[in-house]
């Protein structure tokens, strides 16, 4: 059975997802959509059946689809994925969800009125190093958690405009976040501190905040967290979380797990690559009607995306948030 798979984006990872998937057996790229037909049939031109399209209502009419991978930047949700639901199709979406809380909540919602198969791009989870992390701590009592993600502001225009991107903790800091829940379980409440110290005074356009904290406690008693910057020169960075257990330290960053314990240290690295992964397993979801290897689907995602968003509501607020178990 041939998937055919259409694309809305024509950026960086709707370029990295479909040259994953035109490599996988049996899938086929066949729609690209874009903001403009050039980009669209430029994308589309690097695949051998793609047709480019700038009209997503048309496309869709066009052409049938198994499957669609999202990969637009955060404002540009809502529509896209109400059209999708609407017409049955199965999509894959970049993190994050939204800019904002009421736009996810809304597709959600619709979700799951129709049962419809959703896979999210929380690709960590799909690391062997987490999986190994995971396996370990069966018999550990996790104490705290310390995360961080230090970087540059990507280069792109809408990210450094808060009403576009969400800020750094939304967009970015959110793969860490989903670590969190993904190894320790559900955040009760947040209180976080955002700060404008750099950017904004070297250029006034940016309105996200540059740096950020934002401590966590989890409804089990852990308490995390997680702090986050966007000053750094291009290339320099730090992103990981470490968990302080009853019997040592875990300390993982992307490709990469090492273990303290009394006496012993063991590195653990990655062998698979996780974006791999995270395509093929979604891909066999939409052939076989069976959704029980994906990590995250849409409603699991959602749970993450609250916690950032709290995150930001506490911040404006200047006060803890408590989250609500229910949507």
């Amino acid at each position: 059975m041939t998937i055919n798979v259409g694309i809305i984006g024509t950026g960086y990872f709707s370029i990295f997802h479909a040259k994953i998937l035109s490599g996988l057996a049996g899938v086929k790229i066949t729609a690209i959509y874009g903001t403009s037909i050039e980009k669209a049939e430029s994308m589309a031109s690097k695949f051998t059946h793609a047709r480019g399209y700038n009209n997503l209502e048309g496309m869709l009419d066009a052409i049938h689809l198994d499957a669609v991978y999202i990969c637009v930047p955060p404002m540009a949700h809502g529509e896209i994925e109400l059209e999708l639901i609407k017409r049955g199709i199965p999509f894959f979406v970049e993190k994050p969800l939204s800019q904002d809380n009421e736009t996810p909540l809304t597709i959600f919602t619709e979700i799951k009125q129709k049962s419809l198969l959703t896979s999210v791009g929380y690709h960590y989870r799909y690391s062997d190093s987490i999986s190994h992390l995971k396996s370990i701590l069966n018999d550990q009592n996790i104490g705290i958690v310390l995360g961080q993600y230090m970087g540059s502001m990507p280069k792109v225009p809408w990210w450094r405009y808060q009403a576009s991107s969400g800020g750094q903790f939304i967009e970015q800091t959110t793969h860490i976040v989903d670590l969190l829940r993904y190894i320790c379980g559900e955040v009760e409440e947040v209180y976080a501190v955002f700060g404008s110290q750099i950017l904004s005074t070297q250029d006034e356009s940016v309105t996200v905040a540059d740096v950020g904290t934002v401590t966590m406690k989890l409804r089990n008693g852990i308490v995390a967290n997680i702090s986050n910057t966007c000053i750094l020169p291009e290339s320099v960075g730090k992103s990981g979380i470490t968990l302080f257990t009853n019997q040592g330290m875990v300390d993982w960053s992307p490709k990469r797990l090492e273990i303290k314990m009394k006496g012993s240290t063991a590195d653990y690295i990655d062998t698979v690559n996780p974006y791999q992964t995270e395509n093929e397993v979604f891909i066999n979801a939409v052939r076989t009607g069976d959704p029980s290897r994906i990590l995250s689907d849409y409603g699991d995602a959602y749970k993450t995306h609250k916690v950032t968003t709290a995150a930001l509501e506490s911040a404006v607020k200047g006060s803890p948030v408590k989250l609500s178990n229910a949507f």
